[in-house]
């Protein structure tokens, strides 16, 4: 059974895709996936021999051999013409370190319809990337699990303009403005508002980019 989290990731997968899944974690996603008759083919990439070799004892245990294909890769390399990818989820890395692997493996973007992105961090680098790739983001979740908050990024090539608030804070959360949304900027807030008692008065340019990013932050979750 799939986590809360990677539930959520599974159901921005469209039906009938031949999907990477990099960084694979056992492939549970791809096992999931294959077994409830939404996909029929899948890689499960791993860098990491200890993860891929679990993941190959899983697949292996289902009976999936035929449909799964486990490879030991870094990030897009594990993806081979002949797989016919039409979808990559990349889940719980930071957004900087996905940002990264898309961006080595551009080569191998095309022909890929949709990039499922679950960054654990740095979601604003995550999107800026997109931005200047060709992808447009086409929808975005936001969840909570074991007190963790998780922001799941669906994109699709195509030409997107983003604000310096939409690359922050997102393009479609601000607008939906969930509990779960107020309260990832809550926590943030109360970093912020810690910091700034810690920077003395006489570090004035510090002090305002710390302002700036408190008063950004009231106004998004006041405003939506």
């Amino acid at each position: 059974m799939l986590s809360k989290r990677l539930a959520a990731v599974a159901e921005f997968i469209p039906t009938g895709s031949r999907l990477l899944d990099v960084g694979s974690d056992h492939a549970y996603l791809p096992i999931a996936l294959v077994q409830s008759g939404r996909i029929d083919f899948a890689v499960a990439g791993e860098v990491v021999q200890g993860p891929y070799e679990s993941a190959l004892t899983n697949v292996a245990q289902e009976g999936l051999d035929n449909q799964i294909r486990v490879r030991l890769a870094n990030g897009l390399a594990a993806l081979e013409a002949s797989d016919g990818i039409t979808a990559i989820s990349i889940c719980g890395m930071g957004g900087r370190l996905i940002a990264e692997i898309l961006d080595k493996g551009r080569a191998q973007l095309a022909g890929v319809q949709r990039l499922i992105l679950q960054p654990n961090n740095r979601e604003d680098d995550l999107r800026l990337w997109l931005a200047t790739n060709s992808f447009t983001i086409v929808a975005e979740s936001i969840l909570q699990e074991n007190d963790k908050i998780y922001e799941i990024i669906v994109a699709e090539p195509g030409q997107m303009a983003l604000t310096p608030d939409q690359t922050r804070f997102g393009v479609y959360l601000p607008q939906e403005s969930s509990a779960i949304f107020q309260e990832k900027w809550s926590r943030e807030l109360a970093k912020l508002d810690y910091a700034l008692t810690q920077v003395p008065l006489e570090h004035e340019d510090q002090r305002l980019v710390l302002i700036d990013k408190i008063s950004k932050i009231k106004e998004i979750c006041h405003a939506s």
